[in-house]
């Protein structure tokens, strides 16, 4: 019976760590697997996409778009996988769905900034939906099931 204190590993099943610059008997004396001379022998020394002075490939690019930092993102479910949901049994139909219920039924991962209903598919199920928007068609096709749809969405108010 071994102690704890006698436990090992198998001999073998740890290769010790490269140790660089320790004499010409190591295989990596000397240099320590650099080469020789210049820069790139140098420690701390970043040279990626520095090109000699020349302006670089990044900086002749010319720049395109406009990212807004103020922008939302969205959660976006088609109406097919709210109906596959409701016919696999993860989703309750005679329950109020909104994005909670369908982050717990695994029909989107998170919620981000809320839930768009977008309209790709059928929906025959009668469901009461809260989102934050939705589609004109998607819209239409939930009321057309017969359900209930309310968008969180904040109105626009002209100034």
């Amino acid at each position: 019976m071994t102690k704890l204190n006698e436990i090992r590993d198998n001999e073998g099943s740890h290769k010790g760590r490269m140790r660089v610059g320790r004499g010409p008997g190591s295989g990596k004396g000397k240099t320590s697997g650099r080469g020789v001379k210049g820069q790139k022998s140098r420690t701390g020394v970043s040279l990626l996409g520095f090109e000699g002075g020349q302006m670089p490939l990044y900086m002749r690019m010319p720049k395109r778009g406009f990212n807004n930092p103020f922008a939302l993102k969205f959660a976006e479910v088609n109406l097919w996988r709210l109906q596959a949901a409701v016919d696999a049994g993860k989703l309750d139909a005679a329950k109020p769905i909104d994005g909670a219920a369908l982050k717990a039924a695994g029909v989107i991962r998170r919620e981000l900034d809320g839930v768009r209903l977008l309209g790709e598919g059928e929906l025959k199920a009668k469901l009461d939906l809260t989102v934050y928007s939705a589609t004109a068609g998607a819209a239409k096709a939930v009321e057309a099931a017969g359900g209930k749809l309310t968008q969180t969405r904040p109105v626009k108010t002209e100034a």
